[in-house]
């Protein structure tokens, strides 16, 4: 099972941009769908971006289209979400993820960074 270890968060004032990145170590991520989940304070954990394994394909929530970008770099086993126009909804934890394609395979989760946009 692999790592995954987020960065980049941080506090950013309304309607700046943050980039955050995951890190893999432990194994390869090439093969695994790879998305970034979002939790507030009193709020389920909600997803927020994700991209199929070799990256052609991307999905977002509702809120945050058009302001924010999923990547990866599958040699550098590393995911990214380059983040724009912040605003205090976009203010959580956020948390990496990654699905193994072999059956049985836990996720694997990282620790999550934190987010807070405030003036």
């Amino acid at each position: 099972q692999v790592q995954l270890v987020e960065s980049g968060g941080g506090l950013i004032q309304p309607g700046g941009s943050l980039r955050l990145s995951c890190a893999a170590t432990g194994g390869t991520i090439s093969s695994y769908e790879m998305s970034w989940h979002r939790q507030a304070p009193g709020k389920e954990r909600q997803l927020v971006a994700s991209i199929t394994s070799l990256g052609g394909s991307t999905k977002y929530t509702d809120s945050v289209k058009g302001r924010f970008t999923i990547s990866r770099d599958n040699a550098k086993r590393r995911v990214y979400l380059q983040m724009n126009e912040l605003n205090a909804e976009d203010t959580a934890m956020y948390y990496c993820k990654g699905e193994s394609p072999w059956a049985g395979d836990p996720d694997s989760w990282g620790q999550g960074t934190q987010v807070t946009v405030s003036s």
